[in-house]
């Protein structure tokens, strides 16, 4: 059985989804998401303090989320999420960087379909992922969430407005 709870953040709200295991699913709420039977609404205590930390994040005193997570995807997406989250609050990294991280330069694009498919949106910061010139590319929260996570945390410089 999955439960979750949906929460608000600056950017829209969020669902958050959890096994036995750990968190399985953080994804921005779309009109058109639909949800599996064996999910059931309501807060757990996990989820509540996945929720916290999440809202202490957007506040800009939690840098790192001690949650324990339990994706579900194969070796390879497993092994592209576990790199991300080396990826330092406040720093980016390329698709190639990480490629290179995982002992293969070649696996560029396998690595940018592997964080397309990343569960766990901000816990597992797929959003520090950027183009090796430096752009902006590919976020399933859309590109002006993605820019707003990076300013959020500094590693882009902050238009007006939104954490202000």
């Amino acid at each position: 059985m999955t439960d979750y709870i949906r929460v608000p953040s600056p950017l829209g709200w969020l669902r958050l989804a959890a096994s036995d295991a750990g968190l399985v699913g953080i994804g921005f709420l779309r009109e058109d998401s639909n949800l599996s039977p064996d999910w059931r609404e309501g807060a757990t205590p996990l989820l509540q303090r996945a929720a916290d930390q999440l809202e202490e994040y957007f506040a800009g005193v939690r840098r790192v989320f001690d949650l324990p997570l339990a994706p579900r995807g194969t070796d390879f997406q497993q092994r592209v999420w576990v790199a991300l989250r080396a990826i330092p609050y406040g720093c980016t990294a390329s698709y190639a960087d990480i490629a290179r991280q995982l002992g293969d330069v070649k696996a560029v694009r396998a690595m940018g379909m592997a964080n397309g498919r990343n569960p766990l949106g901000i816990v597992v910061p797929c959003h520090r992922v950027i183009g090796a010139d430096g752009s902006l590319t590919g976020y399933a929260g859309g590109l002006p969430r993605k820019r707003a996570l990076l300013e959020l945390e500094g590693a882009l410089p902050r238009a007006a407005g939104l954490f202000d």
